[in-house]
């Protein structure tokens, strides 16, 4: 669980360039990171890609924070398994 969260963390910073130092956490809000609606669908893209997972467009759209996108994650990952 913790691996998934540093993941879904990286992920976030990865798709927004943040620097090393700035921190993320399940909480944190995209806008908050300087994020618009087009970094979204990019951090949903990378999510997907990290998670091998796909989310649906209307759910996808309701994401605003990690924690938002985590449980997202694994209520996808647990009906894939």
């Amino acid at each position: 669980q913790n691996l998934r969260q540093w993941r879904r963390c990286e992920v976030v910073k990865s798709q927004l360039s943040l620097k090393d130092g700035e921190t993320v956490t399940a909480g944190t809000k995209f806008v908050d990171l300087g994020a618009d609606s087009l970094d979204a669908v990019e951090i949903v893209m990378g999510l997907e890609e990290a998670f091998g997972i796909e989310m649906q467009e209307e759910k996808a759209q309701t994401i605003t924070t990690v924690e938002q996108a985590a449980e997202l994650i694994e209520e996808l990952l647990l009906e894939n398994a």
